[in-house]
């Protein structure tokens, strides 16, 4: 018999510009890690029904503002956007799939 491990899917290109969304101080909010969530940028449950094996990120805000979520998923400051967006890399990606 074989054993095969499951390794999480990649995130996939949800879009190539990031959601300026309104952010309430106290709230805690539920990024879509895995790109698929027809929420963006929040999760609405999308990885776990395709059984991506990704998780999205929780976080909290301390202050009510204004901020740019990344929907490219590839920011290397998660849940915020980083520009990666203007990258040639995710530019010419599909959207819905993987960097």
């Amino acid at each position: 018999t074989q054993w095969f491990s499951k390794a999480p899917a990649k995130a996939v290109v949800a879009q190539k510009t990031p959601i300026k969304v309104e952010l309430v101080a106290g709230t805690t909010y539920k990024w879509c890690v895995c790109g698929r969530s027809k929420k963006q940028p929040f999760c609405d449950g999308s990885h776990f029904f395709q059984r991506t094996g990704l998780a999205p990120l929780k976080f909290k805000v301390q202050e009510t503002r204004t901020a740019s979520l990344c929907t490219c998923k590839a920011t290397q400051r998660p849940p915020y956007c980083d520009g990666t967006h203007k990258s040639e890399r995710v530019q010419k990606a599909e959207v819905g799939s993987p960097l």
